[in-house]
């Protein structure tokens, strides 16, 4: 697989010079006020921008706007009944205008959350690169690099209620950032293939996440993973995308009976999610996850063993995190996933003033 360079506009850029590959170049120093860098970002990427791109990448934020995303790739119907995603994609602009498209994407996220999402856009050019040679000319669903869609909804403002969506094939970023507040929620991550090789690296965009919940799993004991398992298969995300303002009954293993240990390994998997988001606002969720920790739940439905397909889910007051491999037949593939990221109590901001 080609390197991400800055030279070619329909690849995701980031990099210092070009012919650097994204996600190389050093993390940016930690800004004093977060909000304050993703706003300055946010004026940057627009201002490269010409009135009629300006006019789709920035929308209203409202109840409608703000659902407009998904998983799937470009030429399909989103779950929400949307054709098309909010904003302009990536295979639209420029190179100067995707770099600062991808900065303004970087400045809400952890440099570990931005390493994982440019890892799930790599993925998805690799299976573009896999899928394009027997692929119909007029066929309408495209994958790679290019089909990412980038959209502010409302006003960037270091007060006033806002959100970044960035998304394609298998992810969808929704960062609702309010003053200082900030949340991740809803957002999807997912990907297809779950292992690659890039520049003489192999790639796992979501192989932490499947490590930790199976070490989690066989670190249970006989009676604690009878009470994790699930009666009944799960094939895809409970409350994936389109799914909003639905709850599902928890139902697992409490983390309340679990050791201190095994406590430890849940809340590190939930942090695979949570820290995607810009660390100050991270390890506020994080810190309101460990406080609720004793009333969230672990289930699981599907093998118990490392390199198998298995749904794993983690529920608590403020916390909804689902790992669904997809697959045809009785054996979900583990080249394919979807996960999806929620809080009941704040998807969109809602607890935000």
């Amino acid at each position: 697989m080609r390197p991400i360079k800055i030279a070619v506009i329909v690849t995701i850029l980031g990099a210092a010079a070009a012919t650097v590959a994204v996600g190389q170049r050093a993390a940016p120093a930690p800004a004093a006020n977060p909000t304050a860098k993703a706003v300055d970002a946010a004026t940057a990427f627009l201002s490269t921008l010409d009135e009629r791109q300006r006019g789709r990448v920035v929308l209203p934020l409202n109840g409608t706007t703000r659902t407009v995303w998904s998983n799937l790739p470009t030429g399909t119907r989103m779950q929400v009944g949307a054709t098309q995603r909010n904003g302009l994609k990536l295979g639209e602009l420029t190179a100067q205008q995707q770099e600062r498209a991808l900065a303004l994407v970087e400045s809400v996220l952890s440099p570990a959350g931005y390493r994982k999402v440019l890892d799930i856009v790599n993925a998805d050019q690799h299976l573009e690169e896999t899928a394009a040679p027997t692929r119909a000319a007029n066929a309408p669903v495209r994958f790679g690099r290019g089909e990412y869609y980038i959209a502010m909804l409302g006003t960037p403002s270091p007060a006033d209620k806002w959100m970044l969506q960035f998304g394609g094939h298998h992810l969808a970023i929704n960062v609702t950032t309010a003053g200082r507040e900030r949340t991740l929620t809803p957002s999807h991550t997912g990907t297809q293939p779950a292992t690659f090789t890039l520049n003489g690296q192999t790639i796992r965009p979501l192989g932490r996440e499947n490590d930790k919940a199976f070490a989690l799993m066989q670190a249970l004991d006989a009676d604690q993973q009878k009470q994790a398992l699930l009666g009944y298969e799960v094939r895809n995300l409970v409350l994936g995308p389109g799914e909003d303002g639905k709850v599902i009954q928890p139902e697992g293993l409490r983390a309340s009976a679990m050791s201190a240990s095994q406590r430890a390994m849940l809340l590190d998997l939930v942090g695979e999610w949570v820290n995607i988001l810009e660390t100050s606002a991270a390890a506020a969720k994080m810190k309101e996850v460990d406080a609720k920790l004793p009333e969230t739940y672990f289930a699981w439905a599907g093998s118990t063993t490392n390199g198998k397909g298995a749904y794993f889910r983690v529920q608590g007051p403020t916390l909804l995190v689902e790992y669904a491999p997809q697959g045809p037949g009785n054996a979900p593939s583990i080249d394919h996933i979807h996960t999806i990221f929620r809080d009941p109590t704040n998807d969109y901001g809602s607890a935000f003033k």
